[in-house]
């Protein structure tokens, strides 16, 4: 991928030098909280279930999309004590450069649907750390929080993702940002509101289906950002290959893949993220696209 001069985002927190609180209850008094935070995570095959302290290589049902109360974002640059911080320069750089890409990006794209966008906030973290929809670990992959409107992400996912997964490249990890970012938008225009109200209605199998359905548009999302994301001299950002490597990790982490591998078996009714080949779909289709509308359709 091609930055140059890009700035860096300000809508950022490092807390990767901070240790970990502990299972410290969820915002606004129980398990409504927690939905949202598992319902957008990455999708990486690990599911954390907070409320019995453990985890499965599986896919929970009927949780929504949606959060309770809303908290106004926070656009500051917090970091973590000086010696402490143990995010990498360079790798802390690229995603704030991806971060602020992704604010342009939306910007021009929500404008021309009457949307003003409001930021999300990126917080950096190590092991485990407090988030608005309960205790954010790394064992749950990056994941978007509704209710306080922050991406969570411990960087040594970007590791997994390179070696478990074998995805490496920065696009990948672009992709894994921009997705969450793709859970914002959806958020700021209803979609995640909406889809917690259906599910809340369903049976635990056409729960999971619309959660796909929530999953597949993020990654279209991710498309449509790469699509439209530019230099300040107003070059593309993708370089040739980058999209492939995107397509490498989007089939990585299928659920049908991550299943296979985790169980030796596929259970469609479980899937909450799409399989493999509707990841790539997705991701390709906002991508050939760049257009929002395109992934009204997923």
């Amino acid at each position: 991928m091609r930055f140059g001069d890009e700035r860096e985002s300000s809508n950022f927190e490092d807390v990767t030098g901070s240790g970990g609180g502990g299972f410290g209850g969820f915002p606004g008094g129980g398990l409504g909280c927690l939905l949202p935070l598992i319902a957008s995570r990455f999708g990486i095959g690990g599911v954390a279930v907070l409320v019995i302290g453990y985890f499965l290589l599986s896919s929970l049902g009927g949780l929504g999309g949606g959060g309770g109360s809303s908290v106004a974002p926070t656009a500051q640059q917090v970091g973590a004590p000086a010696g402490q911080s143990r995010l990498d320069p360079n790798k802390r750089h690229f995603m704030l450069q991806v971060l602020a890409s992704t604010e342009d990006v939306w910007t021009n794209l929500l404008r021309k649907q009457g949307i003003v966008y409001s930021p999300t906030t990126l917080v950096a973290y190590s092991e485990d750390y407090p988030s608005g929809c309960g205790e954010a670990q790394s064992a749950m992959g990056p994941f978007y929080c509704p209710d306080d409107k922050k991406i969570y992400l411990d960087t040594a996912f970007f590791n997994e993702l390179a070696t478990r997964f074998n995805a490496p490249g920065d696009f990948p990890e672009a992709y894994v940002i921009a997705h969450e970012v793709g859970h914002h938008v959806q958020d700021l225009m209803g979609t995640l509101g909406q889809a917690e109200q259906l599910q809340a209605r369903e049976s635990t199998t056409k729960s999971n289906a619309t959660q796909v359905k929530i999953e597949l548009q993020a990654d279209c999302y991710a498309g449509v950002w790469a699509a439209n994301a530019k230099t300040p001299e107003g070059q593309p950002v993708m370089q040739q290959g980058d999209i492939e490597e995107g397509m490498r990790a989007a089939e990585a982490i299928g659920d049908d893949t991550l299943q296979r591998v985790a169980q030796g078996r596929v259970v469609p009714d479980s899937f909450t993220h799409g399989t493999s080949e509707q990841r790539m779909n997705a991701l390709r289709t906002g991508y050939q696209s760049g257009s929002v509308e395109a992934c009204k359709s997923l």
